[in-house]
């Protein structure tokens, strides 16, 4: 129902605030920009993001059926089993779906989102075959759709790439503290969450989180010892030479357990255009709700409203042209893209301004939530999606939080 609620929010909101311009400010344009905007965003949501998913899916899908035969997905689940069921509790051990959501977060974390798009909606089917209520999300599809929208990514190779593109003089400054804040929306997701679903901390836990910090630890200790260029090829290198030896050894791990490796490839390749199929009007519909919303005017005045309430608390404010960025990543990850640009491109800011070197932060420190709900429950059928929304949403909140002390630290 809070999705429902939030749809119907989204249109209601605009349809006052473009009411109000026209009465009271007579303007006349207003609402043929909304008009505008749902037939460009329902177009876009197709053309744009539907479509191009849609190669991806049956590749990776394809991929996945031969990993699944040659044992490569059990192996993970019973490799990472301590960790996943204290995480996902209500799924059993060894289950493929593990599996497949360690595929995702790892996909993600080498910043690889066409491939961990694939992976995690063929998690999400497998967490589905053991929902006993299909249109209810239960709670390990929750941790596992909050866990996704916190965007862990250890490698952000895109906002680098944007930050030389726009002229920047030190691109790769951004590497770590973008890390770390990704990192802080991680935890801040599990923990929500675990507090949500009541899930017991014991050792084993503690243990396993403890590890991969100290893992992600050594990586950022080694990456801060390098020159910006060297860590520019390392961004460009790392993420793109694992994801082709996931590829390659799937494809001989096949041909190792005597697996007709391109017959099993064909096999679950065809099931991508009917993923892609299910997920479209969930696309559509979410996608353009978020550009009513953003056309109207409303997520300016909220980023207004944030800005006047933190200068009247009386904070420094040096981030505050910032904010739109952080403010736009759950609605939107274009849009958040889009305004980190345009910080990029103003003359009296730039890539390497405190605001541009923030928005960087923003951008790299979370997901876009409503975006990867709609996609993932809608790839299920699934209609109650309970307190997803509000957990992700807290976790987008903290990550802010720590995004902007991040920046202070680093960049002040």
């Amino acid at each position: 129902m809070a999705l429902n609620y939030v749809w119907i929010a989204f249109f209601l909101i605009a349809f006052v605030i473009a009411l109000i311009k026209l009465i009271v400010f007579g303007d006349v344009e207003i609402f043929k920009k909304l008009s505008d905007g749902i037939f460009d965003s329902a177009k876009s949501s197709v053309m744009d993001v539907a479509l191009p998913l849609a190669g991806t899916m049956v590749f990776f899908l394809g991929l996945m059926n031969i990993a699944e035969k040659a044992g490569a997905v059990r192996f993970l689940a019973r490799f990472l089993n301590p960790l996943m069921k204290r995480i996902f509790p209500g799924v059993p051990d060894g289950h493929p779906a593990m599996g497949q959501m360690v595929m995702n977060f790892s996909a993600n974390m080498l910043g690889l989102d066409n491939a961990a798009t694939p992976f995690g909606l063929k998690a999400m089917e497998s967490l589905q075959e053991i929902n006993p209520d299909k249109e209810k999300a239960t709670n390990a599809q929750i941790m596992f759709l909050v866990l996704h929208t916190s965007g862990l990514t250890l490698i952000p190779l895109s906002i680098i790439a944007y930050r030389i593109s726009a002229g920047s003089t030190s691109p790769a400054s951004i590497f770590i503290p973008c890390v770390i804040g990704t990192l802080m929306t991680t935890l801040a997701s599990v923990v929500v969450v675990s507090i949500w679903q009541k899930i017991k901390w014991d050792l084993v836990l503690i243990g396993w989180i403890a590890s991969a910090l100290a893992g992600v630890g050594v990586l950022l200790f080694y990456i801060n010892g390098l020159s910006p260029e060297q860590k520019e090829i390392f961004s460009k290198v790392a993420g793109n030479l694992v994801l082709f030896v996931i590829v390659v050894s799937f494809i001989m791990g096949g041909v190792w357990k005597k697996v007709h490796v391109f017959d099993a490839f064909i096999e679950g390749a065809k099931g991508g255009f009917d993923v892609v199929l299910k997920i479209i009007p969930y696309l559509v519909g979410m996608l353009v709700a978020i550009r009513v919303f953003r056309d109207s005017g409303a997520l300016e005045y909220v980023i207004n409203a944030f800005a006047w309430v933190i200068r009247t608390l009386g904070f420094d404010t040096d981030f505050v042209p910032a904010l739109p960025v952080a403010i736009m990543k759950p609605f939107s990850g274009s849009g958040a893209r889009g305004m980190m640009l345009d910080i990029f491109k103003n003359p009296e800011l730039g890539p390497d301004s405190f605001p541009g070197l923030a928005a960087s932060i923003f951008q790299g420190s979370a997901d876009t939530t409503f975006y990867i709900i709609a996609l993932y429950f809608g790839s299920v059928g699934i209609k109650k999606v309970r307190y997803s929304i509000w957990a992700g949403m807290l976790a987008d909140f903290i990550g802010v939080i720590a995004a902007i002390i991040i920046a202070y630290i680093f960049f002040k």
